[in-house]
């Protein structure tokens, strides 16, 4: 006879509001600062860097 388990596992939740909210932050800046391609890859890294520079 096998034994019945009556845990119950929690669903799972994943939290996306501010991954959203720096995706959204970081095309705003590409589009902004006119960057290239390889500028923008670069911008998802140093996206301080080129806000900065682009409100200088």
């Amino acid at each position: 006879m096998e034994a019945k388990s009556n845990s119950k596992q929690a669903p799972i939740r994943v939290d996306t509001g501010s991954g959203i909210f720096w995706f959204m932050g970081w095309l705003f800046t590409i589009a902004f600062t006119q960057l290239n391609f390889w500028q923008s890859v670069l911008g998802l890294v140093i996206w301080p860097y080129y806000l900065g520079i682009a409100l200088r």
